[in-house]
């Protein structure tokens, strides 16, 4: 007698055991569906709930032995087997829930009953429900399957083998032991079970969490191309238009004013068609279009040496051709930046630009002796606009002091590489 207690206190004990880690991932799956509102973690979350039950109910029944335990152990065995079902197939294809299949439940707790008190063989019931239950947890293994060869995903191949054994080890109740001996030991596979389950679900979480922030990135870096794209063609139109309306009519209007003597007023005009023009070629210089990038960094560094009294050394590569127009834009942005940023903040007399080709990608340098890093603004929002332009190109972006403890910036771009 006190051998058999001893042994009915261990299994409970076991059984207990199980059953709260199987109620905390019940909560760990209501707590996704909460933050992910995905219809299938919450009919997982009452599966593994009624398997809560289930087991809770198998303890009852070995302590009291009292067959009403035994019926309620095999409707929690049917309605777990069918929301397992339910759940694979909302994983696996969208499957909504209907009213009409509350008469599967129906039936389960009808056969239930017959099973339990017309039939009245542990046997029976015992088989039926190891035998469901190795169904649809194949089929869930099944679904993984199918999913982790779409997706190469490493969480997938988890939950399917996991499904597996599971689907596996219920074949071991008709084959190998009889209803409610060898607790013990299906305590402790059933707790590797779902201990795998849960690993294979956070990293199934993780997963589709990187792979939407992916999706996001992306579509965050194809918008800032064409965000910059529609910026370049809307400075292009402005600019054409200031060259050719607003710069012809100032030039016929200095032309009339020269040829009636007016001499200051001339003056006036001539100022303002030279800085419609500076305008025009701050916006997009016809330069850049006309004859390309090499000649409009040449002309953007006289200009720039002109107006601000700052000298630029160019250190361009002979022979530096075949850039892509996205190229050309980009670089010509990021150098008309950084000369805006020298003038405005680092005080500097001397600004060397450097660009290079080598190793599959274009390196371009901007190096100058002024106040360095603790002379830039905060936030750096023409800093953060070269960085996206280089990024849409798949490049990289660097922002350093300089050896002459001034300011250096690097960009390293694909050579092939447009957006």
């Amino acid at each position: 007698m006190g051998t058999t207690m001893d042994r009915v206190f261990v299994e409970c004990s076991a059984l207990g055991f199980q059953t709260v880690l199987t109620l905390l991932l019940a909560l760990a799956y209501l707590w996704l569906w909460r933050r992910q509102r995905r219809t299938y973690f919450l009919t997982w979350s009452l599966a593994w709930t009624f398997y809560a039950a289930r087991l809770a109910f198998m303890s009852t029944f070995l302590v009291e032995r009292q067959i009403v335990w035994l019926f309620a152990h095999q409707v929690c065995t049917d309605f777990v087997a069918l929301l397992l079902l339910l759940a694979a197939m909302q994983f696996s294809g969208g499957a909504v829930w209907r009213p009409r299949y509350l008469w599967l439940g129906i039936l389960a707790l009808a056969w239930a009953y017959i099973a339990i008190y017309r039939i009245g063989s542990m046997e029976v019931a015992g088989t039926s429900a190891a035998l469901l239950l190795f169904a649809v947890t194949l089929w869930t293994s099944i679904v993984f399957w199918r999913y982790q060869r779409a997706t190469r995903s490493g969480s997938a191949l988890i939950l399917a083998w996991s499904f597996l054994l599971w689907a596996l080890h219920h074949l071991d109740y008709p084959l190998l032991r009889s209803f409610g001996t060898a607790t013990f030991y299906m305590v402790f596979v059933d707790v590797l079970i779902i201990v795998a389950v849960a690993i294979g679900t956070m990293f199934l979480v993780l997963g589709e969490e990187r792979r939407k922030l992916a999706m996001r990135t992306t579509q965050l870096e194809q918008l800032t191309r064409l965000l910059l794209r529609a910026q370049e063609d809307e400075r292009r139109r402005i600019a054409r238009e200031l060259h050719d309306e607003a710069g012809q009519v100032l030039t016929a209007v200095k032309i009339e004013l020269d040829l009636d003597g007016r001499k200051e007023a001339s003056e006036m005009v001539a100022r303002a068609l030279a800085q419609v023009r500076d305008l025009s070629n701050l916006l997009r210089p016809s330069v850049l279009d006309d004859l390309g990038l090499l000649p409009a960094l040449r002309a953007m560094a006289e200009d720039f040496t002109r107006r601000t009294h700052v000298d630029v050394a160019l250190a361009i590569d002979d022979g530096l051709r075949g850039f892509t127009p996205e190229q050309e834009v980009v670089i010509y942005r990021v150098v008309q930046e950084a000369l805006t940023n020298v003038a405005r903040h680092a005080g500097a007399r001397q600004v060397r630009v450097g660009l290079q080709a080598g190793e599959g990608r274009l390196r371009l340098t901007i190096e100058d002796d002024g106040r360095g890093l603790a002379g830039q603004p905060t936030p750096q929002l023409g800093l953060l606009g070269m960085r996206e332009r280089v990024t849409a190109l798949g490049g990289t972006l660097t922002i350093a002091a300089s050896p002459a403890q001034g300011f250096r910036l690097e960009a390293l771009i694909p050579t092939g590489a447009t957006p």
